[in-house]
C-alpha cells in the first residue's frame, strides 16, 4: 500500500488516491469537497484572525492615545493647581499685609483719640466730645462753645479749644482733617454775616475754623472745610435741646490709608 507523509497537501492526497486500487470517483469527489471546505474554513479563520489583529492594534493605539491624553490632562491640571496655589499664596500675603496695616491704623486711631482727649481735657462734655467711629476720630464742638448765635467768628473759649487741638495734631502729616459745620433747621432771616441760609452759615463757620487751625500750625493741605447745613442732624429738630445738639461743628480726623490703597491697587 502506498504511504504518504502526514504533512502532504490535500491536492497531493487526492492525486495519490487516484492511483490507489479500489478508489472510485465518488470517493474522490467527496474527498475533494472536504478539502475545499477545509480550505474555505481555513481562509475564513485567517480573515477573522486578521480582523481580530486589526481590532487589537486599533484598541492598543486607542488606549495609548487615551493614556497620552490623560497624562497631558494630569500635567495641565498639576500646572493649573500650581498656579492657583501660587496665586492663593500671593493673595494671602496681600490680605495679611492689609490686615497688618489696618491693625496699625486701628492702633494709631486709638492713640490719636487718647492724645486729643488729653489735649482737650477740662472742657465741658456737653460742649466738646471725642469719639471713634468707623475708624475715624470725631471731635464734636457745640455752637455754644464756638459761636454766638448767627456769628461766624469763633469765641475765645472756642479758640482755646481749637489751638489745643491744633497743638496735638501739629507735625502729624498722616492725618486728614475734615471740618464739618452743622446747623438746626431754623431758617436765617435775611443775610447774617454774609450767610444767606443755614448752608452758607455752616460753610462760613467751617472755613473760619480751618483758618484758625492753619494759623495754629496745621498744614493747610491736610484740612478740608465743608458745610452740611441742617441736612445731617444728630437729633430730631423738635425741641430746643435737640436743636442745640444739631448746632455743632464736627472735626473729623482720618488716618491716611495710602499704603493700604497701594496694596489694593496692586494687580
Amino acid at each position: 500500500m502506498l504511504k504518504l507523509p502526514a504533512f502532504a497537501p490535500a491536492t497531493l492526497l487526492a492525486a495519490a488516491l487516484l492511483v490507489l486500487p479500489g478508489c472510485n470517483k465518488k470517493t474522490i469527489a467527496l474527498l475533494q469537497q472536504q478539502n475545499a471546505d477545509l480550505t474555505k474554513s481555513r481562509d475564513q479563520l485567517q480573515l477573522e484572525k486578521d480582523a481580530l489583529q486589526r481590532d487589537k492594534t486599533n484598541s492598543e493605539n486607542s488606549l495609548t492615545n487615551r493614556l497620552l491624553s490623560k497624562d497631558q490632562q494630569v500635567s495641565q491640571l498639576n500646572q493649573a493647581l500650581g498656579n492657583t496655589e501660587q496665586d492663593l499664596a500671593g493673595k494671602n500675603a496681600r490680605i495679611a499685609e492689609m490686615q497688618r496695616i489696618l491693625d496699625e491704623k486701628d492702633a494709631a486711631t486709638k492713640a490719636l483719640r487718647q492724645k486729643v482727649s488729653d489735649a482737650l481735657l477740662g472742657f465741658n462734655s456737653q460742649d466738646l466730645q471725642v469719639n471713634v467711629k468707623n475708624g475715624k476720630v470725631y471731635v464734636s464742638l457745640s455752637e455754644q462753645l464756638l459761636f454766638k448765635s448767627g456769628s461766624t467768628k469763633v469765641d475765645p473759649a472756642g479758640q482755646d479749644a481749637l489751638i489745643k487741638l491744633a497743638n496735638a495734631l501739629t507735625g502729624n502729616k498722616d492725618i486728614n482733617v475734615l471740618i464739618e459745620g452743622h446747623t438746626d433747621n431754623v431758617p436765617i432771616k435775611g443775610v447774617v454775616n454774609g450767610a444767606r441760609d443755614n448752608w452758607d452759615l455752616s460753610v462760613l463757620r467751617a472755613t473760619e475754623i480751618t483758618r484758625l487751625l492753619v494759623s495754629a500750625g496745621i498744614a493747610p493741605e491736610q484740612i478740608t472745610p465743608s458745610g452740611k447745613g441742617q441736612f445731617l442732624p444728630v437729633a430730631a429738630n423738635d425741641t430746643p435741646q435737640n436743636k442745640a445738639l444739631n448746632r455743632r461743628t464736627d472735626i473729623i480726623l482720618t488716618p491716611k490709608l495710602d499704603e493700604l490703597f497701594s496694596i489694593l491697587n496692586t494687580q
